[in-house]
């Protein structure tokens, strides 16, 4: 998701001149309740609120792709799906990843924040390529819970997945590749993550599957 700065949660909860309320830190209370008011959504990161912008349609497309298959897969169990409105809560900062999975209830869950995700997805752009590398990176790899970080392509065909059982060294996959998720258990191919997207890695990779079968 693409952020930009601006402490806009600030204020709903203070007032007055914005100069001043772009200066203000926010405690987590003050962001949560902001939140439920505001009609955009904002991330919060150690004290700050990040107005989010809006996804484009392959995102979308992609995060769909993940919640669909997740969702049939985890129906009747214990494990369940969430995307793009819900909201995951590391020790000082807030997110909205694209797609997370959640297996066990914590204490501190609300039906707008969890706070133990075993799985969490995240579709990159060329604007948040660095910053769903990094800072929400370190912050999710450091939630207790999570098993697997997952970051997507959408301008080529690439998903790199972070799993705790493996050091969270990341592994590439690309079309023609099965992922498996051993833990929750679930299961997507790369092929099915882009069916609908266009990009040229994908346009190559039919062309050569047309080239094979002409053989």
């Amino acid at each position: 998701m693409s952020v930009s700065s601006c402490s806009m949660i600030g204020s709903l909860n203070q007032g007055g001149n914005m100069s001043a309320v772009m200066k203000l830190k926010l405690t987590m209370s003050e962001y949560l309740k902001g939140e439920l008011l505001a009609e955009d959504k904002h991330e919060f990161i150690e004290g700050e609120a990040y107005a989010m912008a809006g996804a484009s349609a392959d995102h979308n497309r992609i995060s769909g792709a993940f919640y669909t298959a997740f969702l049939s897969q985890l129906k009747g169990r214990t494990c369940e799906p969430f995307m793009a409105d819900m909201k995951v809560k590391t020790a000082d900062c807030c997110f909205y990843p694209d797609v997370m999975i959640v297996c066990d209830d914590h204490q501190d869950d609300t039906e707008y924040v969890k706070n133990a995700p075993k799985l969490i997805v995240e579709v990159l752009s060329k604007s948040t390529r660095f910053y769903d590398h990094s800072t929400k990176q370190k912050k999710y790899l450091a939630i207790d819970s999570l098993e697997y970080y997952i970051l997507v392509e959408q301008e080529y065909c690439e998903v790199c997945v972070l799993s705790r059982s493996a050091g969270f060294i990341p592994q590439y996959y690309t079309l023609g590749d099965e992922i498996e998720f051993p833990l929750i258990p679930v299961s997507i191919a790369v092929n099915d993550i882009y069916d609908r997207i266009n990009n040229d890695d994908k346009k190559k990779y039919l062309a050569t599957l047309l080239d094979e079968r002409s053989l």
